[in-house]
């Protein structure tokens, strides 16, 4: 008997595609990856010499489940630097990358019932997060001709006597939209607890990310380090909550997931602290790639009414070519050997979009770009 949760959960439709991707290049075939939100660069040598230090020196061992005190204090010292807020390390915990945070946070603020506004489109996780700790995703539409900007009168409409959080995520995946601060300090003005997802911040092309903490101290942050320095596969992240969330979040840490990897969390150390130029070198080369990516997208017919600020992602406009955005993202890739990702993973209002992501080099985008430009024409 299989459970009702993992019965009802919906797959993660970029994994999908990027298995489908994997499984036809270990046939030999060239598939050019545009579907899923990995960065191309090698891990930053500093965080590298620092990872391997660690386990030289016998980091491997279980941490504090709520991490390192080391990486909690520089991750405090990031957040007064960046954003001028007061952070005690006491009220972060370290996670095994950002899915366990979302995991420890939903569980601790819904009930069966409960609901989180979420925004339509939005990372397609959250609705399987929010529906498997019991609660009920309310989807707040936010569309191209409103610039893909979460409303505040909007979420405000939607809150019932039941809502128990609302999610907002920004720069966003999968529109790289950057919340203004002014949308953002209505939004932390609402009632219902604020989660914000910043695992993108750092990646802002034009104007200025905003941290939810600089509005409310009495909100939940989602961080990590997978997206800005390059360590998807090293699975490190961290929750920063109010002081009173943090006994229970550690003991169900305590039972679930233990720790984070001991040494992987040294890395982490250095990639706050040693790892800045790095970065900006990366965000520097992902810009060149956004604008090279929005040009040619709209020259091959794709509409992209609002540019993408932030994040690594193009979400294109493709109902002139077909209102399914699964079948057509699959046709792409059989037919093109183009990964993309449908836009329906990220809610109804993204049925008929496409999502690009410029994690890859020029060259790889213009190859892919190149691809499906011939696959239009034989349609």
């Amino acid at each position: 008997m299989i459970s009702r949760r993992a019965e009802e959960m919906t797959p993660f439709l970029v994994m999908e595609v990027s298995e489908r991707a994997r499984a036809m290049e270990r046939q030999g075939i060239d598939v050019v990856r545009l579907e899923v939100g990995e960065p191309d660069f090698a891990l930053p040598a500093p965080i590298r010499m620092a990872l391997e230090a660690a386990l030289a020196e016998g980091h491997t061992k279980y941490t504090h489940s709520c991490g390192d005190p080391q990486l909690r204090e520089a991750i405090s010292e990031h957040y007064d630097e960046k954003y001028s807020v007061t952070v005690d390390p006491d009220r972060i915990v370290v996670t095994s990358g950002t899915s366990p945070a979302m995991m420890l946070v939903f569980s601790l603020l819904l009930e069966g019932g409960d609901e989180a506004i979420i925004s339509d489109p939005g990372y397609a996780c959250y609705p399987n997060f929010i529906r498997f700790s019991g609660g009920v995703p309310v989807p707040v539409p936010v569309r191209a001709e409103e610039g893909f900007e979460l409303d505040p009168g909007a979420v405000a409409s939607r809150i019932t006597p039941r809502t128990k959080a609302i999610v907002i995520n920004s720069p966003s995946n999968p529109t790289g939209t950057v919340l203004s601060a002014e949308r953002m300090e209505e939004i932390a003005g609402l009632s219902p607890k604020v989660i914000s997802d910043e695992i993108y911040h750092g990646l802002v092309y034009d104007g200025k990310e905003r941290s939810i903490l600089e509005f409310s101290d009495d909100a939940v942050v989602l961080n990590g380090f997978s997206k800005l320095y390059a360590m998807t596969g090293l699975r490190l992240g961290y929750l920063i909550a109010p002081p009173r969330f943090i006994r229970p979040i550690q003991k169900m840490q305590q039972n679930l997931f233990i720790c984070a990897n001991s040494a992987v969390q040294r890395a982490g150390i250095a990639a706050l602290r040693k790892a800045r130029d790095d970065v900006e070198r990366m965000r520097r080369t992902y810009d060149e790639r956004r604008r090279f990516m929005i040009k040619r997208l709209r020259d091959l017919g794709f509409g992209i009414t609002v540019e993408p600020t932030g994040a690594f992602y193009v979400f294109a406009d493709a109902r002139h070519i077909s209102p399914d955005s699964y079948r057509l993202a699959f046709d792409i890739l059989e037919k093109a050997r183009v990964g993309v990702t449908p836009g329906i993973d990220f809610g109804a209002e993204g049925e008929g979009y496409l999502r690009f992501s410029y994690a890859s080099s020029i060259e790889r985008i213009a190859e892919g770009l190149d691809r499906i430009e011939v696959y239009l024409q034989n349609l």
